[in-house]
């Protein structure tokens, strides 16, 4: 294989390992405040709440 295929296959893989890897150190960290977190638990709470209501009702 020529030269110029080596080089694109090694770019094409550090440009997957590179943005897997981008990926992985990013994927745990959601900076959400306290506050948005205790509206976001309410909202769901109430959803489940409505669903259940109409789930008894059927």
């Amino acid at each position: 294989m020529p030269t110029i295929g080596w080089i694109f296959i090694a770019l094409a893989a550090i440009t997957i390992l590179g943005t897997l890897y981008k990926v992985y150190i990013t994927a745990y960290k959601m900076p959400i405040s306290e506050e948005k977190m205790r509206l976001i638990k309410a909202r769901k709470a109430e959803l489940e709440e409505q669903e259940r209501q109409e789930k008894d009702n059927k």
